[in-house]
């Protein structure tokens, strides 16, 4: 093979083309708006002339003389008999006629400023690069004010700018429309100096050239035109477009040279400017859109550009991929877990490219006498020369396996044992993408193991998931290396297993695990078989007269490793309140516990198998749980284990009592109505009555529900399959079981109970204003007895709220988890343990502060500890350790960790009774492990950091809560929250403080009211008599409320001193009325606007703190407020200034620094997820917090921070707001220098993260 050198593109330039560029890279002017003749041949000089390219598979091309699969297609041009404006450059032109000098085209900005800003200009520390970047923002807002020319001293008139490309000049004699042409002359005269100051770059882009004189045609490979089956020619809609514009312009032409009325000359030129503006862009505002005759809008260049379907999104980002296959799947136990069952149909279809060598010829024969057709055959066989041979026409098949020689090519059917990547879409994190090996099955599905669902997300009622079949070696290696499925055993988002025993295999685990299951011998010897065991075969546990019997447990007991000991509690032991700890593995035995979900099951962390994963290496896991789990199937499916209606009966004692308590609780709810109708019930902390109330009903009705379900659970005996499933963590949970057998409970709608429907009342069918449970929704029945239709009916409301909750969840979580992608994705760790961008920027110094890899981590840190300890507790034996041994074995091995654990790490030890032989043991593991898991260079932390945020995002809940007991404290949580706090928003949607007191003012009440009222926001609004009066013209009349300023501790004097600031009206105040006179008579809607902003005026505490309630923690007082502004509150007397939070990282950051709203972003987002029991390890929590800080100030993720201010323009392109991108990167000469990920996806180049970070640099020797 010869060898062929790689050409890689070192970078892209972005430029405007000057006219004169135009006209040189065109091969022809385009004048005819024919496309084609009446014999169908392509009219000369038409928008289909030969010179542009061909389409036809026979044509040769007239310019370059290659046919259609070589030609690239050559570019024409139009020449426009008028110049139009470009829409894509509109602001540029825009800005550029405001801050210029309609005479001499200078900026309109003194001399000397220009000089200073050019001498600022030439510096090139690092930490003027946002100054430098300010600087056109700064000339535009001085030019824009200037009145006369700073240079040639001529008065400068206001410029009107029409949406979108009318420009209009205010002079004295009245308004003068500015043509195109008058424009292109002022942009001529602009000198380079003063374009250098607003960044243009001038090789690339003039100004005049934003006004186009020749417009370019694009060559036919760019709008291909179609023959329909009707053999009508269909035209593209570019050529639609062209066609428009190339007749207006010969219109307009044909006018100008007649000498008609400028008038009319003028509207064409409008017409010409409409049709070049909708070919560049057909969504422009303010004009309407380009219609097909159909009746569509055409699609012109922007719209083939931008979002999900365009240029870069759709064709370049992604593509379609041959050897690919999808349908549904399908369960299949007795499969391998790293296994995939491919039906013989697509097994046909899919082929692998094998080349001939001397060891595989004879197998590959025989494949190629198979044919396409038998399975398994060959499709196709290529010759060195390039010739490809398709085995579908040969008639004889023999004769050409007879010629295979060494060197040949085989594209072969897919067998078993061969590479293939397996996807499930949506693809939210790196394990929805694994490699399996093929195992090829009847059938029409593919086929996989249930237990490897949860990474894909996947289940069986209908999900269709894609296969695709690597082509070349190098891709099945790396298929191999990194993405079979025991290589993601562990889950990156927190470190523990993801993939595990699922539903029946952990009931069947329970089953053959309890200490009653017994085995007779060929029964035990055919399940060791099944799981693949070849040892010695322990002795029976239970001997007796029939003869012996073997226990589950030791049948479980010969997959584990010999000296693997373990101690842990069962989710059975815990759910029926038995000891814990109750799970005991010596030596590799099982010897007390059984088997359920918190040993073998998926996403359960310190089991046995994420044990044996971390101690013995994931092949050894893959292969326990392989064999473990073939038994189960085999062993529930022998024992047989159902769940039916019957299994529900409960006796008629406890339905009775079920009854009875559901009775009692309507009694203590019509109670506290009737209390509160009295007006007994006393109000809770910050709630009204009716709220109290509402409280109240809700937790006596949530209690009732509850006990109905323990009352069904706990009579149901412990063989009840239902109650094995939801104790062992197989299926369900108690609360199921107690709505199937006991009652439903209450039906609710955003977190409350429901009360409208109708007027006063939820249905017709009940009475106005009826106070009963049943008519707010509670069920009563159970499902086991059914519902009555308007317990049914209510059940469906809430059933409703949670399917549009799940549409809408999934959609913001989509586009959240895009946006952290996007901005993260070329974030990688390097060489020296720090992780950067592409261009060098340091995010974090030491990732995640300590170097561990999450998904080579154990549940998060580097190694257990405790686990080590209690692990070689059990086989140590000697006598304890001296304190200063255990000090000095601990300084000898703890060099290298991180503080923290290097204090687990003393504790542990000196907690342990462990010999020193024992604790040398101890620390030599400990510091392989952590040697083993330290994270490694170009790993693509970004991404794994966005996909462990954006995957749990799915399962948050939408809704804000009420914090109980505080009224309007609501608190936005889940994802809304998340999105919040990754937005970097300026307000977050619920701001909220809890101010701690000062050491004088915490422990006494009276003085933190007294603080209270002093933060409490008072305004003008609070303290007066409603309605405001006035006569709309010259005053307003304030009546004050003596009881409210005396509860807000203000006096009329303090409204007085507020109001007298105001210049716009003097204050006249009498006892307690205050008289607002206007200096000058104002219309209504001044008055109006007037008198609202007098009703906001803060009279006393800190604006924006809306309420506030004091709150007694462990007899201490701290306020807690619903709004925020920390900046006044740290002044406010009696405040411990060391102790305010808040939840609005944005005030920290201006106030406290970008260290503490790095802190307090952590924070936020570890409470959000924790709030919703989701685990994402700390680590990603610091890397996003770090992204969004590392600049010394608070950057949002989306297209307005760290996304849109990356260096790569494609990569900015690609994410959103695509055309102004390129524009302006155009107007910059921006270089393009492909050093991120997605630019390098675009242009097809290796990606420079993960393993397409490392670069082999080779000197060949070459002879002279």
């Amino acid at each position: 093979m010869s060898i062929q050198t790689v050409k890689a593109i070192d970078g892209i330039k972005f430029c405007v083309w000057s006219p004169n560029e135009i006209r040189k890279y065109s091969v022809s002017e385009i004048t005819a708006p024919e496309t084609y003749d009446e014999d169908g041949m392509a009219v000369q000089g038409g928008l289909m002339d030969g010179r542009l390219g061909t389409l036809e598979p026979g044509q040769k091309c007239l310019t370059c003389g290659n046919t259609s699969a070589r030609c690239p297609g050559h570019f024409g041009h139009i020449e426009l008999a008028e110049p139009v404006l470009h829409i894509a450059f509109i602001d540029s032109i825009h800005k550029l006629l405001t801050s210029t000098c309609r005479s001499c085209s200078r900026l309109k900005v003194p001399q000397e400023v220009l000089d200073k800003f050019s001498k600022f200009k030439k510096n090139s520390a690092s930490y003027t690069v946002l100054s430098r970047k300010r600087i056109p923002e700064q000339i535009l807002e001085k030019a824009k004010k200037s009145k006369e020319c700073p240079h040639c001293g001529k008065p400068q008139y206001e410029l009107i700018f029409t949406k979108p490309t009318i420009f209009i000049e205010k002079t004295e004699l009245g308004e003068n429309r500015l043509l195109p042409v008058t424009i292109r002359e002022r942009f001529s005269q602009i000198i380079d100096e003063d374009l250098r100051l607003l960044n243009y770059n001038v090789d690339t882009a003039r100004p005049e050239w934003f006004i186009l004189q020749a417009l370019p045609v694009p060559p036919v490979t760019v709008r291909p035109s179609i023959i329909l089956e009707t053999g009508i020619r269909s035209e593209d809609d570019l050529t639609h477009k062209m066609v428009d514009i190339i007749r207006v312009n010969q219109r307009l032409r044909e006018s100008k040279e007649a000498g008609t009325p400028p008038l009319i000359v003028q509207d064409l030129v409008d017409l010409l400017q409409y049709h070049t503006t909708t070919y560049f862009d057909n969504e422009v505002s303010g004009i309407p859109q380009a219609h097909h005759r159909s009746g569509r809008p055409l699609k012109t260049l922007t719209q083939r550009l931008k979002g999900k379907e365009g240029r870069f999104r759709g064709s370049l980002s992604g593509k379609r991929v041959d050897f690919s296959s999808r349908t549904v799947i399908s369960p299949d136990p007795n499969l391998d877990l790293g296994e995939v069952g491919v039906p013989v149909q697509v097994a046909t279809k899919l082929t692998i490219p094998e080349i001939i060598t001397e060891w595989n010829i004879e197998k590959l024969k025989k494949l190629v006498i198979n044919g396409p057709n038998t399975f398994p055959g060959v499709n196709y066989i290529v010759r060195p020369d390039g010739v490809k041979i398709r085995l579908d026409f040969v008639e004889d098949r023999s004769i050409i396996a007879d010629s295979l020689e060494i060197g040949y090519l085989v594209e072969r059917h897919l067998s078993d044992g061969d590479v293939v990547l397996f996807n499930r879409q949506p693809s939210l994190h790196q394990m929805s993408i694994m490699a399996h090996h093929v195992r090829v099955l009847p059938g029409k599905t593919f086929r996989l193991h249930p237990s490897v669902c949860p990474p894909y997300n996947a289940d069986f009622d209908g999900d269709e998931m894609n296969l695709h079949v690597p082509q070349s070696e190098e891709a099945r290696a790396e298929a191999i290396l990194l993405m079979r499925v025991q290589e993601q055993l562990i889950s990156p988002r927190f470190g523990g297993p993801i993939i595990g025993a699922l539903r029946d295999f952990i009931t069947g685990a329970y089953l053959l695990t309890k200490d009653d299951t017994t085995l007779t011998n060929a029964e035990f010897t055919n399940f060791a078989m099944l799981g693949g065991y070849n040892g010695e075969l322990p002795e029976p546990k239970i001997k007796n007269k029939n003869g012996s019997l073997y226990t589950g447990k030791q049948l479980f007991s010969l997959f584990l490793p010999s000296d693997f000991n373990l101690i842990l509690t069962s989710k059975w032991s815990k759910g029926t309140n038995g000891k814990r700890k109750d799970i005991v593995i010596k030596n590799g035995e099982l010897v007390s516990g059984v088997i359920d979900k918190s040993s073998i099951g998926a996403e359960e962390p310190e089991s046995v198998l994420h044990r044996i994963a971390k101690d013995y290496g994931n092949e050894k896991a893959k292969k326990f749980l392989n064999s473990i789990l073939i038994i189960i199937k085999q062993f529930i499916t022998n024992y047989g284990f159902s769940y039916g209606y019957s299994d529900l009966e409960l006796s008629d004692k406890d339905r009775e009592a079920i009854l009875t308590d559901l009775q009692e609780t309507y009694d203590k709810v019509a109670d506290i109505i009737s209390q509160k109708n009295k007006g007994t019930l006393k109000g809770l902390r910050g709630l009204t009555v009716a709220e109290t109330a509402e409280a109240l009903i809700t937790f006596e009705l949530g209690k009732a529900r509850d006990r109905a379900g323990i009352t069904a659970n706990s009579n149901l005996a412990d063989d009840n399959a239902g109650k094995i499933m939801a104790t062992t963590g197989a299926r369900g949970s108690a609360l199921n079981v107690g709505q199937m057998a006991g009652a439903l409970g209450q039906q609710s709608r955003r977190g409350k109970r429901l009360h409208t429907g109708y007027g006063n009342r939820t249905l017709p069918h009940f009475k106005v204003h009826d106070d009963n449970p049943d008519s707010h929704g509670f069920v009563k029945s159970n499902f086991r007895d059914g519902l009555s239709v308007l317990e049914f009916f209510f059940h469906a409301m809430g059933g409703r709220e949670g399917l549009v909750d799940t549409a809408v969840r999934t959609q913001q979580s989509g586009y959240m988890q895009r946006r952290l992608i996007n901005a993260l994705e070329h974030i990688r760790l390097e060489y020296d343990n720090t992780v950067r961008d592409p261009h060098g920027h340091i995010i974090q110094f030491l990732y995640g502060e300590d170097g561990i890899d999450v998904a080579k981590s154990d549940h998060g840190e580097a190694f257990n500890i405790n686990r080590l300890v209690e692990s070689e507790s059990i086989i140590d034996s000697g006598s304890k350790a001296t304190k200063d041994e255990i000090t000095n074995i601990s300084k000898k091995y703890t060099k290298t960790f991180s503080l923290r654990l290097t204090s687990m790490v003393n504790d542990a030890l000196h907690k342990s009774n462990l010999s020193k032989a024992g604790l040398e043991n101890v620390c030599k593991k400990g510091l392989e492990l952590w040697n083993k898991s330290q994270v490694e260079p170009g790993q693509a932390v970004g991404i794994v950091t966005a996909q462990s945020i954006g995957e749990p995002g799915t399962q948050m809940t939408l809704r804000t809560f009420h914090t109980a007991g505080i009224a309007e404290k609501n608190v936005t949580l889940g994802l809304p929250r998340i999105i919040e706090l990754v937005d970097a928003r300026k307000k977050p949607s619920t701001p909220s403080m809890d101010i701690y007191l000062d050491k004088d003012s915490k422990s006494s009440k009276e003085k933190a009211i007294e603080t209270a009222k002093n933060i409490l926001q008072t305004t003008v609004r609070d303290l007066v008599i409603h309605p405001v009066e006035t006569d709309y013209q010259t005053k307003i009349t304030l009546t004050i409320d003596d009881a409210r300023l005396k509860t807000r501790g203000c006096t009329f004097e303090d409204m007085m001193a507020v109001l007298e600031t105001n210049k716009k009206f003097k204050a006249i105040g009498d006892n307690n009325t205050i008289t607002l006179q206007l200096v000058d008579q104002a219309d209504a809607v001044t008055v109006v606007a007037l008198r609202n902003k007098v009703l906001k005026t803060t009279v006393r505490g800190v604006p924006d703190i809306a309420r506030l309630t004091l709150k007694e923690e462990n007899g201490e007082w701290l306020i807690q407020t619903t709004g925020s502004n920390l900046a006044e509150i740290l002044s406010v007397k009696g405040v411990d200034k060391n102790n305010v939070r808040t939840n609005n990282v944005f005030e920290i950051s201006t106030v406290l620094g970008i260290e503490a709203a790095r802190n307090a972003l952590i924070n936020e987002l570890k409470a959000t997820l924790e709030n919703q029991g989701l685990e994402v390890d700390v680590r990603y929590l610091m890397l996003v917090a770090d992204l969004m800080c590392h600049k010394g100030h608070l950057q949002q993720i989306g297209r307005h921070g760290i996304a849109g201010t990356k260096d790569s323009v494609l990569a900015r392109a690609a994410f959103e707001i695509t055309v102004p991108t390129i524009a302006n990167a155009a107007k910059l000469g921006e270089i393009e220098e492909l050093k991120g990920i997605t630019e390098n996806v675009i242009v097809g180049s290796q990606i420079p993260i993960g393993s397409g970070t490392v670069d082999i640099f080779m000197k060949t020797k070459t002879k002279k």
